[in-house]
């Protein structure tokens, strides 16, 4: 089995969000969207045939419906579909994961002609982040496949294999941005990737847990509750896609709640 995680530049027209959703097919497992990012995240699942077939049905449909130069939100992006890492779900699948990077990146690149850049293993045998790309896009790195400036429309694509991330957001009331930048400064570090965003009447800081032996939420959360400025206050946490039963059980049950993750949030419980 492996998992595909299409992030998504749209996170406000309901209706095509609903058209992306049965794009997805039998693969899709979880839709998390939000208005402030305008961004989606669709989490699929399934054997490699079936799951490039769905992965490919939902690219195709968001190309042919989205816009970049009329998108805003919060939310870093340089393409309609931004980021879409392969995950193997057993560790023997890396090898077939960086095989359909390479099938999806050449299939982008010749039916729409949009630039992609890999993240994750590369060819050479090194390892290039996600935030390496963002940072170095058409200046210090050119794209792996597609031409070498990117679509007005349709922006480039991050193609990605990478191990399980769990996405998890911090919303704080009664905190200024430069108190959660600062925050999220404070709570980075190899095992965690965080930003800081405002939203509306709250401030979120956004983490990416990608070592859960590193790091668990709820010492992330701790840590964010003891340097919470003065009447500051943790509203809710919400996780982003799905995680792994493991991650949940390595949790104080009771602390489910307020760390915003249940049983039915599980990839497990999603393949059942």
């Amino acid at each position: 089995m492996f998992e595909c995680v299409v992030n998504i530049s749209e996170g406000r027209d309901t209706d095509v969000l609903r058209q992306l959703a049965r794009a997805s097919g039998a693969s899709l497992r979880d839709v998390h969207a939000d208005e402030y990012h305008h961004r989606s995240v669709f989490t699929l699942i399934n054997e490699p045939g079936d799951l490039q077939y769905d992965v490919r049905s939902l690219i195709g449909a968001a190309f042919e419906r989205l816009d970049l130069t009329t998108h805003d939100g919060v939310h870093p992006r340089f393409g309609v579909v931004d980021v879409v890492p392969f995950v193997a779900l057993e560790p023997e699948g890396s090898p077939e994961a960086l095989a359909m990077r390479e099938e999806l990146a050449q299939w982008i690149a010749s039916s729409y002609n949009v630039p992609v850049f890999f993240y994750g293993q590369l060819d050479d045998g090194t390892i290039r982040s996600l935030p390496d790309v963002r940072r170095g896009a058409f200046t210090s790195i050119t794209p792996d496949a597609g031409p070498s400036s990117p679509s007005r429309r349709l922006g480039s694509v991050a193609l990605g294999v990478r191990p399980i991330l769990v996405a998890w957001n911090i919303w704080l009331q009664n905190v200024t941005l430069q108190d959660a930048r600062r925050i999220a400064s404070a709570v980075r570090q190899g095992a965690v990737r965080s930003l800081a965003f405002s939203l509306g009447e709250f401030v979120q800081v956004s983490c990416n847990i990608i070592d859960a032996n590193a790091a668990t939420l709820s010492s992330v959360y701790d840590q964010v509750l003891s340097i919470l400025p003065r009447g500051g206050r943790v509203d809710h946490c919400e996780l982003v896609g799905l995680l792994p039963a493991s991650m949940l059980e390595s949790e104080d049950p009771s602390r489910w709640g307020e760390l915003g993750i249940a049983r039915e949030l599980t990839i497990e419980a999603r393949l059942a």
